[in-house]
């Protein structure tokens, strides 16, 4: 007997890769929790989350979308959106970030969380990345429902709510689901803790620290 049909969607994605054709990635239908990915024209490929097929791997898959990841970047595929195009990566793209210390002695450096521009001071000391609440509202990190705790900080012990970020970029190094922490008290800047920087080996060189990503 034959089994499910599956629902047909129109969504495409247009990968551009290192190599001089572009990849092309098609979500042409769902079967159980499985994306049938057709890429570069191969006949359709039931992928479960988790798994790869051909350099693309299904994240998740949720209704009649599904988040892929090609190349350490994300993209979500859903019925009835125009294909995206992402440019190829220029050399050893999204691997490794190179901070100088200011006066001071601290290290800064400017990204991006969620796609919106930030600031960010590395902290060593500190569990999470953590930030004041009108700097999550504007940077579009939705703390509020998370749960509610408490944080040490200069001006003593605060109440503060774990968050999770989508995205954190700095350079062109993108790491996706970093564990934060959200104060009600204003931040001068973003402190970078260990739930970033515990992704990455970590040098220091005199005046220089270099993060370079685990695999």
């Amino acid at each position: 007997m034959a089994g499910p049909v599956p629902r047909l969607l129109a969504a495409a994605l247009v990968l551009a890769g290192a190599a001089a054709s572009a990849q092309t990635v098609s979500l042409q239908g769902m079967l159980g929790r499985q994306a049938l990915l057709i890429v570069d024209g191969a006949p359709p490929r039931g992928v479960a989350p988790g798994a790869s097929h051909k350099g693309v791997k299904v994240v998740s898959t949720a209704g009649d979308e599904a988040v892929v990841e090609i190349g350490g970047r994300r993209h979500t595929l859903r019925v009835g959106e125009a294909p995206a195009s992402v440019g190829p990566p220029a050399g050893p793209r999204g691997s490794r970030i190179v901070l100088t210390a200011a006066s001071g002695g601290h290290f800064l450096a400017q990204g991006a969380i969620n796609g919106r521009a930030a600031n960010f001071v590395v902290d060593t000391g500190a569990t999470y990345v953590s930030m004041g609440a009108a700097e999550a509202q504007r940077l579009g990190v939705n703390y509020q429902g998370g749960p509610k705790g408490f944080a040490s900080t200069a001006n003593g012990v605060v109440p503060a709510w774990r968050a999770k970020i989508d995205s954190l970029r700095i350079g062109d190094v993108e790491v996706f689901d970093v564990d934060a922490l959200v104060s009600p008290q204003p931040v001068p800047q973003i402190l970078l803790g260990n739930s970033f920087l515990n992704r990455f080996q970590m040098k220091r060189d005199n005046e220089q620290m270099v993060l370079e990503r685990r695999y």
